[in-house]
């Protein structure tokens, strides 16, 4: 199993740093991959590294999961990446997952990779960039076919787990909550 993680510049550190620990946790190999040279600065100002320039992943390499972490900044520039709309698409032709959290479902928008009847999660900040009745307000992780969105921060590891879940099985969860005891 492999995931491949994008880092924006201005992305939410607790949307991506809690995922690539928890699916590094699952023993999923995790490239993270930088939408610009490290470091990387994040939207609390906090500066991370990425394993390699996204430029440089190879794009016939197969993962089962790409994800987006949110962050309003960061979500502009996924959006605004043609690299990003390329393994978007590739996901999509391949039946692989997609996940995005936060203010990242408005990067599937822009790059038209969502369907208008398919259902998402978001942070309520960008509810209005959606077509009506798009997004659920109630929950707080949403799967629609092989999609996985998630609210914000504060659903970031259940966003992780739901990944894990559809990757590896709901013992494999299990498995994972025994060591960080999170509320699933």
């Amino acid at each position: 199993m492999s995931a491949l993680v994008f880092l924006a510049p201005g992305f939410e550190e607790i949307e991506a740093i809690t995922v690539i620990d928890v699916l590094r946790r699952a023993g999923i190999e995790t490239v993270v991959a930088g939408l610009t040279v490290n470091p990387i600065s994040a939207s609390r100002h906090t500066r991370h590294l990425a394993d390699v320039p996204l430029a440089e992943v190879d794009p016939s390499r197969e993962f089962e999961v790409v994800v987006l972490p949110g962050g309003a900044e960061g979500a502009k520039h996924l959006a605004e990446s043609p690299l990003v709309r390329d393994w978007l698409v590739r996901q999509q032709n391949r039946g692989q997952w997609v996940a995005a959290i936060c203010a990242a479902p408005t990067a599937l928008q822009a790059h038209g990779w969502l369907r208008p009847e398919q259902k998402i999660v978001c942070h309520p900040t960008v509810h209005a960039e959606f077509p009506p009745g798009q997004v659920d307000q109630a929950k707080r992780v949403m799967v629609d076919g092989r999609l996985i969105t998630s609210m914000a921060a504060g659903s970031a590891m259940e966003f992780a787990f739901e990944i894990i879940r559809r990757l590896r099985g709901a013992e494999a969860v299990t498995k994972i909550n025994q060591g960080v005891r999170a509320v699933i």
